[in-house]
């Protein structure tokens, strides 16, 4: 048996900037749409368009526009993507907008955004259209618009982003399967894991600790290794989702953790704390 990679394990500690998982701002999503309803309006007069974001839920985060339908011809949604801290996913779905004003069908437009990499765009799929969509749905009283979806390059890309172009059906999208299915799992839904950018980009997690009755951390690699800029909070069912020999984790007691070589291999308990 491979010894443990540290003789023991001290919880992460998050930075501030990290924690913020998407909900503030003039185009935040506070409280119901019905709420928001004059604040939307002004903003698709003034700017043309609105972003309404989706808080993270047993789903990850998800931006999309209201007002598109006009302005384009189109919505344009950016899903997942939790690489980008908000901020940065509110700037880049904004630079989307913009250059995609006069084109007709941005399914062959490549954007460029310097640091935070290329993006293509994938026309959604109806069915998507309705299980997302529901503000600009609820804003303009159908879902008879064209929406596309805005795609990291591979470098950027994360496990949370879904294909969009391909109809909604069980086993697809694992990530997002709790909108549309009851939760499975004997921990609370709103359960969040701290974890870093190679799990994220699917690589196993082999560090594994409860620290919270719903909060977990959940590294691939070494935890305390991780620079702060490569961490992020998501669902817990965004990492359980991906890889069934992680459901181990959700057994832990609080203040447990466990640690493995690789996916697969056999989880070590590192002892309580």
């Amino acid at each position: 048996m491979a010894a443990a990679p540290i003789a023991e394990i001290t919880r992460f500690s998050v930075p501030n900037v990290v924690v913020i998982t998407g909900f503030m701002g003039n185009e935040a999503m506070r409280g119901g749409f019905v709420d928001r309803v004059t604040e939307v309006n002004d903003k698709v007069q003034s700017d043309g368009y609105y972003l309404s974001v989706m808080q993270q839920s047993t789903v990850p985060r998800y931006i999309h526009s209201i007002g598109g339908k006009d302005l384009l011809g189109f919505e344009i949604i950016l899903a997942g993507a939790i690489l980008f801290l908000l901020d940065d996913a509110l700037f880049i779905i904004r630079q989307a907008i913009n250059r995609c004003l006069n084109v007709a069908d941005p399914s062959t437009l490549r954007i460029n955004l310097g640091s935070f990499g290329s993006f293509n765009f994938a026309r959604v799929d109806q069915s998507w259209t309705e299980t997302l969509f529901t503000d600009a749905i609820e804003y303009f009283g159908d879902c008879n618009f064209d929406a596309f979806q805005l795609l990291p390059d591979t470098s950027h890309t994360s496990i949370d982003v879904p294909r969009l172009d391909i109809a909604v059906a069980v086993g697809r999208e694992p990530v997002w399967r709790w909108l549309r299915e009851p939760w499975q799992f004997q921990i609370p839904e709103a359960s969040t894991a701290v974890t870093n950018f190679d799990a994220l980009r699917g690589y196993p997690v082999t560090e594994a600790s409860r620290w919270e009755p719903d909060e977990w951390d959940l590294f691939a690699g070494s935890g305390p290794d991780t620079p702060d800029r490569e961490v992020r909070v998501v669902p817990i069912g965004t990492l359980l989702a991906v890889d069934e020999t992680l459901h181990p984790v959700i057994s832990l007691d609080v203040g447990q953790s466990l640690w493995r070589d690789e996916k697969g291999g056999i989880w070590n308990d590192w002892g309580l704390r």
